[in-house]
């Protein structure tokens, strides 16, 4: 049961993170990545974590234990989306003087 866990947690994470980086490539709209912020970047790095979250699914075997997968795949992603909500990714605060990216004035 701890592997149903434990994987299933790791793929809502994966999945979660990518999530973002795939909308944000596919609407051209930079996003912090630590291969660059671009759109091509973003999708394929969203692509990438998508793939990664389902062979982690895949893995764990989710049959065996449904309600305990749900529910560590389902925290995974409250987690992770908290952490780009809050401290990391976009949740940071600016540097002074500088625009955050899309709200630059740009179009789109």
């Amino acid at each position: 049961m701890w592997r149903v866990i434990i994987l299933s947690f790791l793929g809502g994470v994966m999945a979660g993170n990518a999530f973002p980086h795939f909308v944000r490539g596919i609407t051209k709209k930079p996003y912090p990545s630590r291969l660059g912020n671009g759109p091509v970047t973003n999708v394929v790095a969203g692509w990438a974590g998508l793939v990664i979250a389902v062979l982690l699914l895949s893995w764990a075997h989710i049959g065996q234990h449904p309600a305990w997968a749900f529910g560590a795949a389902a925290l995974g992603v409250l987690l992770i989306g908290l952490f780009h909500a809050g401290p990391g990714a976009f949740g940071r605060p600016d540097a002074p003087g500088r625009a955050r990216a899309d709200s630059a004035g740009g179009v789109g």
